[in-house]
């Protein structure tokens, strides 16, 4: 017994370092200090073992572990469910604006959670992840969905790297189904021209001609005020974007219906939000026959107010309701889609108009880097989403660059039988 009592002696160290004793159950122990508790204290780890070199081994781990900051926090070990719960709630309303967090909230809640969230954190594999993802594609859903979720999960678990919940992120490692790239379908010169011929009879004509020119995405369009505006010296400044509205019940939801629909209902988001990125708040020059448009939309924007009289409420927005408000997300997407119909121009998105935007200023030889200024891009991937149809309609272009959009009156009258065919 006293051999015992001078070997846990002997084997024991000081100040916080590994120690290896003979314990009184005649087991062999194993202390090592791993880091920090949330409490302040030394977060101290205990292996047991029946012989001497096995603790040793083990106590080797827990050290090398320890080092290599791969080691497990202290406390009861995350599941799937708890740290995305956690994220989800705590940390990446931090870190992202509002739709980005309702991409994240669909992710989380609708497909991780369920489909893996009962798994611990640390003992995730691959194969699960990859698993799920084969079971949804087995159900019908688009491998962009997929991959959706696939980013939303790996942005989560690289978090938890950081924090030292987890040693390595599995969503790095597993495959999720390829994504075929979208086709993008700007429209044609010609379209263009009947699209702005058929707007001029239309409610804030000019607003299509923003799209069609500038590209400017719809919340940035809808969001823009006239202190945005310098028509003087033609530059307009993006700093903000209309979101689409979000609700809640009024009603403690007893009508049955979703909350979009309750007669009640609350809106839950804000109108707009100021435009965070760097990439997103931006100068735009704008061309001098949109500065012109411009100011005759002011002009008709001033007849409305004094025809609204007191109705009119003056927000100060560039495309206004005809009483001063705001235009909705939705309203504006229908006005798109007769706009369409009017101009007997086959069917697109609105997001069709950015895409035309994009490719006109590719075609006229516009540098890469100035494009990505002008659209509000952070990164030159999505320059060469475009690039590769350029070519395709390059010399559909080159014969009407002069009047691009707008063709000129040079003489004042038609610049002929082809003139007349791009303003059919």
């Amino acid at each position: 017994m006293a051999d015992e009592k001078n070997e846990k002696k002997r084997t024991r160290q000081p100040n916080g370092r590994s120690s290896i004793y003979l314990g009184n159950d005649g087991k062999w122990h194993g202390r090592v200090t791993v880091g920090i508790r949330d409490d302040g204290k030394p977060d101290r780890r205990h292996v047991e073992r029946k012989t001497r070199a096995e603790v040793t081994a083990a106590v080797r781990e827990l050290e090398r572990e320890r080092d290599a900051k791969t080691i497990r926090k202290a406390g009861r070990p995350w599941t799937v469910k708890t740290w995305l719960t956690h994220w989800i709630e705590n940390i990446a309303p931090l870190a992202v604006n509002e739709n980005t967090m309702v991409g994240y909230g669909v992710a989380v809640r609708k497909h991780l959670i369920p489909a893996l969230g009962a798994h611990r954190l640390d003992k995730l594999k691959p194969e699960y992840i990859e698993n799920f993802y084969g079971r949804m594609v087995a159900d019908g859903r688009k491998a962009g969905t997929i991959h959706q979720i696939h980013r939303t999960f790996r942005t989560a678990l690289n978090e938890a790297v950081r924090r030292g919940h987890l040693a390595r992120n599995p969503v790095q490692l597993a495959k999720a189904p390829r994504v075929s790239e979208e086709e993008v379908e700007p429209y044609t010169v010609e379209e263009v021209q009947r699209l702005l011929q058929a707007a001029e009879s239309r409610r804030n004509s000019a607003r299509w001609a923003v799209a069609l020119a500038l590209g400017l995405r719809q919340g940035e369009a809808l969001g823009l005020k006239w202190a945005d505006v310098d028509l003087d010296r033609g530059v307009l400044m993006v700093r903000r974007s209309r979101r689409r509205p979000r609700y809640a019940h009024g009603c403690g939801d007893t009508c049955g219906r979703k909350a979009g629909y309750c007669p009640q209902r609350q809106r839950t988001n804000p109108e707009t939000a100021d435009t965070k990125s760097r990439a997103g708040r931006r100068a735009v020059g704008l061309p001098s026959q949109l500065v012109d448009l411009l100011r005759a939309h002011r002009v008709k924007q001033t007849e409305e107010r004094t025809a609204a009289g007191s109705d009119w409420t003056d927000e100060g927005w560039l495309f206004a309701t005809t009483t001063g408000r705001g235009t909705s997300p939705r309203t504006d997407y229908d006005d798109w889609k007769e706009l369409l119909n009017d101009a007997k121009v086959r069917d697109g998105r609105l997001h069709d108009a950015r895409h035309t935007a994009a490719t006109v200023l590719l075609i006229l030889g516009v540098s890469e880097r100035a494009v990505m200024g002008l659209m509000g891009w952070s990164t030159t991937a999505m320059a060469a989403r475009y690039q590769h149809m350029v070519d395709s309609v390059r010399s559909d272009v080159a014969r009407q660059v002069d009047g691009l959009i707008w063709k000129p009156d040079r003489d004042g009258s038609s610049d002929g039988d082809d003139g007349a065919a791009g303003r059919s």
